[in-house]
């Protein structure tokens, strides 16, 4: 395998990767059971670990993380050339992994989300990629666990001998958990997020051609507009501010 570059960028430490390429580093250290943290991070959860240093500690555990959003490819390709063709996307990247899973009939484990989205998210699994085996499923319960409940989530996981842990707990929950649980759960625990319900058909995903002009803060601002102006607002503004900031500095 060859070494991944990395470039920070607002002090998050970005792989150059693209899809294959993760995708074959995330099933590479699946076969191996290792315990290892993937995070599709894009520009909330960035700016998200600007402010929050606590988190910011956290994503520096996770092994891999990947240039999900078009505004963090252009700005990584911008400050340091690296020539990225497209974004890595968290649901897409889902996509990458369980096909080459299936090829090796290995075991997924779904962790997080409602019921009724793991149920369809399952079915989809099952639908497409029958090779796979769905080795468990745990519906999130919207708060942090207890010690006690820790202690057997960790055992219901290792237990049944999963490869992979895809995560869906929503940003920053599910990086959280990712790296709260590094060195105890044996298998590559992907937070992915928005692939559950975007594969589980529960949520709408915005059109391509928004998808590849990095407009899909305005699809879900048109979807939810009372609950996301603000956030939108000043993530975007924040992010264009930094970008310049650290295209000066680096200058």
């Amino acid at each position: 395998m060859k070494t991944i570059v990395k470039y920070q960028l607002f002090g998050v430490d970005y792989s150059i990767v693209d899809y294959n390429l993760a995708s074959d580093i995330i099933i590479n250290n699946a076969v191996k059971n290792n315990s290892f943290g993937v995070s599709a991070l894009a520009t909330h959860g960035l700016i998200t670990s600007v402010e929050n240093q606590s988190f910011n500690k956290q994503l520096k555990s996770i092994d891999l993380i990947v240039p999900d959003g078009q505004p963090i490819r252009w700005a990584l390709n911008s400050l340091y050339n690296t020539n990225l063709i497209d974004r890595v996307y968290g649901p897409t990247l889902t996509l990458f992994v369980l096909e080459k899973a299936e090829k090796l009939n290995l075991n997924v484990f779904l962790f997080g989300s409602t019921k009724n989205t793991l149920e369809k998210f399952k079915k989809f699994i099952q639908l497409n990629y029958p090779g796979i085996y769905i080795s468990g499923v745990h519906v999130d319960r919207f708060r942090e666990a207890t010690s006690n409940e820790d202690i057997k989530d960790i055992k219901k996981i290792n237990e049944s001998n999963a490869h992979i842990v895809l995560v869906g707990r929503g940003c920053p929950r599910q990086e959280k958990w990712v790296s709260d649980h590094l060195g105890k759960i044996n298998s590559v625990m992907m937070a992915v997020g928005a692939a559950f319900d975007f594969h589980a058909g529960t949520v709408k995903q915005a059109p391509a051609w928004m998808q590849n002009n990095g407009l899909e803060w305005l699809f879900r601002l048109i979807q939810e507009p009372k609950r996301l102006w603000k956030r939108y607002f000043y993530t975007n503004s924040y992010f264009i501010y930094l970008f310049i900031k650290q295209k000066i500095f680096k200058k």
